[in-house]
């Protein structure tokens, strides 16, 4: 399957689920007691937040495919280059990961108002294995990207 058909997919389950979770709410709400109305109101938040969240990452898929279409790597979806070898397990082997990421991380330091370097970065960090720092500099090249798109 196609990285849009999984997110499709995935969206759909999320919206059925946060629907039922609502619809439990609007039951919830229905009952004489003011326990469960308190409930009901706490739990008609919990699809309210979900969206907001599904919205976010989507806009954020859609930020960062918008970078890797300006960077012309065409690199998003695959979790490493070419230039990172692999371990018989088919996961990149973490030393040449991270021997990338320090080069990444010296282009970044060298030109921290560049989006192009903390987008390569965000990318090294997600081919060493860290998901939660890499999605943190992909946020800032995207700001970035932004900026230099706006002026």
């Amino acid at each position: 399957m196609k990285a849009r058909q999984v997110v499709a997919v995935l969206v759909v389950a999320a919206v059925f689920y946060l629907g039922l979770i609502g619809w439990r709410g609007v039951q919830l709400l229905t009952e004489s007691s003011w326990i469960a109305r308190g409930m009901g109101v706490g739990v008609l938040l919990l699809p309210v937040v979900g969206v907001m969240v599904v919205v976010r990452e989507l806009q954020f898929g859609r930020a960062t495919e918008r970078l890797d279409r300006r960077m012309g790597e065409g690199r998003i979806g695959e979790d490493a280059g070419p230039e990172l070898p692999r371990r018989p397990s088919g996961r990149v082997d973490r030393a040449a990961a991270d021997a990338v990421f320090d080069r990444r991380r010296a282009e970044v330091e060298a030109a921290p108002r560049d989006w192009h370097v903390w987008y390569r970065l965000a990318v090294a960090y997600g081919d060493a294995g860290d998901t939660r720092r890499g999605r943190s500099a992909m946020r800032h090249a995207i700001a970035l990207e932004r900026v230099e798109s706006a002026v």
